[in-house]
């Protein structure tokens, strides 16, 4: 097989739920934005509604839409963009629950849909999505009349324990929303582990079902294995790739990996990312170019027919750790391209 292959493990995506929800007095749902993070929004979807989760989150309408056609009628799909111009149909006969961000939605919604499903976002601070204070003083009174599922806002740096925003963001959330009826929800992947006081009715992890930070405890999900198309051997002072950015110190046996930035290898990991055999570490050598990778396996002792990127031996920070980036962009970055094998639940 020339194309890169994705093994995901199921299993440890439940794991990962369970194991959070097991941090929290409340309701836990899943976000499966962004085709469930990289990973195949209908799979993950499927294996954690059999665990026992009853809510979902994604980030738009159309999104909603491969979800339910996964899972069928029943669980609830929720749609933080809110409700669009454009999207009522398919909110209406999916029977999707968009998160309404402004007057206009609430507007837009209660007219095209009276008596759908509803949600409110407020905003507290990190100026993203959301309601802010004289928008939901305008319209509270009304729109909570009309019995929302859920009143939520996003902290902006729950990854952060000791930063400041998330105090300040939970005082706001109290003042805006103490008193009500409706369910409430603050807390992400990083906000369930701010602990309890963030919980409120309803948690919502993402990243970290998928093995991501701030999670520390949570299990691998996904393994890369790449085929070796070529490899060659070079002299001392030979160079590899475009632009000559890499020479040779020693004799050398390159092999040319079949995958690239097409493919979600961000090119920012020239020369600073390994890859694997077994136990032994293969340094990437020279620019990461749109379908090829240049690995260094002058040190192994048998010829790779594959080489491993995501696996035991590292997970989706550090490869983000040698693109300087964030977990987040390593996963939703997969291509189209992989093969992909599901194991587990």
């Amino acid at each position: 097989m020339s194309t890169g292959h994705l093994t995901i493990d199921l299993d440890a995506l439940v794991a990962n739920w369970r194991a959070l929800d097991a941090k929290t007095n409340c309701e836990t749902a899943a976000v499966i934005k962004a085709d469930g993070y990289g990973l195949g929004s209908g799979k993950v979807a499927s294996a954690l509604a059999k665990a026992g989760a009853r809510k979902f989150f994604v980030a738009v309408a159309e999104e909603g839409a491969a979800v339910r056609q996964a899972l069928g009628e029943g669980p609830e799909i929720n749609v933080f963009s809110g409700h669009m111009r454009g999207d009522t149909d398919m909110i209406g006969d999916l029977g999707l629950t968009p998160m309404l961000n402004s007057i206009d939605q609430v507007t837009r919604h209660l007219e095209a849909l009276p008596g759908h499903a509803f949600g409110l976002q407020l905003d507290t601070g990190m100026n993203r999505l959301g309601m802010e204070w004289d928008e939901w003083a305008a319209i509270a009174q009304l729109a909570l009349a009309q019995r929302p599922t859920l009143v939520m806002s996003h902290l902006a740096c729950a990854d952060e324990p000791d930063h400041p925003m998330n105090a300040y963001q939970l005082d706001v959330f109290h003042q805006m929303t103490d008193g009500i009826s409706t369910p409430r929800s603050l807390a992400a992947t990083g906000g369930i582990l701010l602990g309890k006081d963030y919980h409120f009715d309803l948690c919502r992890p993402g990243v970290g079902l998928y093995g991501g930070l701030p999670f520390t405890e949570a299990r691998d999900v996904v393994r890369m294995d790449l085929p070796v198309i070529q490899i060659r051997s070079l002299e001392e002072g030979e160079v590899v790739g475009y632009g000559n950015s890499w020479q040779c110190k020693r004799p050398s046996k390159i092999a040319t990996v079949s995958a690239g930035y097409a493919d979600g290898i961000i090119r920012a990991m020239s020369g600073k990312a390994t890859f694997w055999h077994e136990d032994t570490p293969c340094p990437l050598v020279g620019r990461v170019s749109m379908d090829l990778i240049t690995v260094d396996v002058t040190d192994l002792r048998e010829t790779p027919q594959a080489l491993t990127f995501l696996g035991p031996q590292q997970g989706v920070d550090d490869l983000a750790n040698a693109a300087g980036t964030i977990g987040y962009e390593i996963l939703t970055s997969l291509g189209g391209r992989y093969s992909r094998r599901y194991k587990g639940a």
